[in-house]
């Protein structure tokens, strides 16, 4: 490695104040960056699972209807896709830390905003601080690849996947504490079920103080100012039209979109309507949630067994056991019909196939552009991957109330061909 710094503004930010940044620190330097995005991925997870635990009620409660409630689910989805191309810019300009601050921030201010939607009525203006609480989550999604930025390529998954997996603790505690974050408002004038949001705009605060105090030096800034100058020498290198064009030359880099997105909607999509056909075969309120619960095991907690297959057998291979189990659990639930079991171990199987595409997907886009691109290609991995999935999660009701659960996952199968076909095109090309 090189120690040239790219720019002026990163020779300031990216090396140890004070001192060189030579080869024999920077073991210590990305043990350090990874423990604090670690722990804001623990607090930023436990503030989303907190407000998505009660959302729905909320927005049931606010307007009235259970016919307007599942507009909660789509403007959360919606706020990282709208703030996902303005997060890339930000950081292609100044780092990591000012993109995660403001991501938190605009969480912290959405859930405010949708407190206050709950305690004067308002619907539309509890859909608009819900599109800005959801906004949060893209704090979440952006910290792997900030975790990626300083490690070896050949731990690279490895780094990814162990940020992806702190979430696991955020999301199992978050459900938890909604009921006591409720009490907490109670003769306040706030809707017990808004309770919750109170409660996450403080955990999104506390969130950003963190990276904003500890996450220092800036890791992009860092990687950029150690990959030298013909890596990152100029703005118009580090532009979206530049990541764009990173993307659309490398086949790699396109796998790895098509990979993240495919993965993500066929996922949203089975799952988001799995309590609705569970309710028609009889499920309980208590044995839906442990099925969600164990999807989300299934999504979080073995993503170190998919980064480190990913880093050993390579991104491609990962990416083909991604479509493997997405396609497995597509089936095991499309035919569960009544039993129960079967439809547990569908979604679980949904979970471990999320994690393979995400993991393996994030880490070849990563490979795939040049240092100066990477942020740019990946805010618009994250702007189509959240978009994708929008579109999917309401045309998933749709296909349920027209044709049936089981239709719905064969679409979700059918939805990974164009990304198996592309995998195996890639695999058998030099990019």
């Amino acid at each position: 490695m090189t120690n040239a710094p790219s720019a002026p503004d990163e020779l300031t930010a990216a090396p140890i104040p004070g001192a060189a940044l030579t080869p024999d620190r920077l073991p210590a330097l990305r043990r350090r960056l990874q423990a604090v995005l670690i722990a804001t991925q623990i607090l930023g997870g436990l503030g989303i699972a907190i407000g998505v635990a009660l959302s729905a009620v909320l927005a049931k409660e606010v307007s009235g209807t259970e016919a307007l409630a599942g507009l909660a689910s789509t403007a959360s989805v919606a706020g990282p896709a709208l703030l996902a191309m303005p997060l890339a810019a930000l950081m292609a300009r100044r780092g990591r830390r000012a993109g995660l601050v403001l991501a938190y921030l605009v969480g912290a201010v959405g859930a405010g905003v949708a407190v206050l939607g709950a305690a004067i009525g308002s619907f539309p203006v509890l859909l608009l601080g819900l599109v800005g609480f959801g906004a949060g989550s893209s704090a979440n999604l952006a910290a792997r690849y900030a975790a990626a930025d300083l490690a070896e390529p050949d731990r690279r998954a490895r780094a990814i996947s162990t940020v992806v997996w702190a979430t696991t603790i955020g999301a199992v505690l978050g459900p938890n504490v909604a009921a006591p974050a409720g009490e907490s408002v109670a003769g306040l004038g706030i809707p017990v079920a808004a309770g919750p949001f109170v409660w996450a705009s403080g955990v999104f605060v506390v969130s950003a103080t963190v990276v904003a105090v500890l996450l220092r030096p800036d890791p992009l800034l860092t990687a950029r100012a150690l990959a030298g100058p013909e890596e990152a020498s100029s703005a118009e290198g580090r532009s979206l039209k530049a990541g764009l064009r990173a993307v659309r030359a490398s086949a790699r880099a396109r796998l790895a979109l098509v990979t993240v997105a495919v993965s993500h909607t066929a996922m949203v999509s089975i799952m988001s309507m799995t309590p609705v056909a569970l309710s028609h075969h009889g499920a309980s309120i208590r044995l839906i949630g442990l099925v969600i619960s164990g999807h989300i095991l299934g999504m979080y907690a073995f993503s170190p067994v998919m980064g480190w297959l990913s880093d050993r057998l390579g991104r491609l291979s990962v990416i083909g056991l991604a479509a493997a189990l997405l396609a497995v659990a597509a089936l095991l639930a499309g035919t569960a019909g009544p039993s129960h079991v079967q439809t547990a171990l569908g979604l679980f199987v949904l979970g471990l196939g999320w994690s393979a595409g995400l993991v393996s997907g994030s880490a070849l886009l990563t490979d795939s552009v040049p240092q100066a691109a990477r942020a740019a290609a990946q805010g618009l991995s994250d702007f189509i991957m959240n978009t994708a999935a929008g579109v999917g999660g309401l045309s998933a009701g749709l296909i349920v109330s027209q044709a049936g659960y089981g239709w719905l996952n064969v679409v979700g199968a059918c939805l990974l061909l164009p990304m198996a076909l592309l995998a195996v095109r890639t695999a058998t090309r030099r990019d």
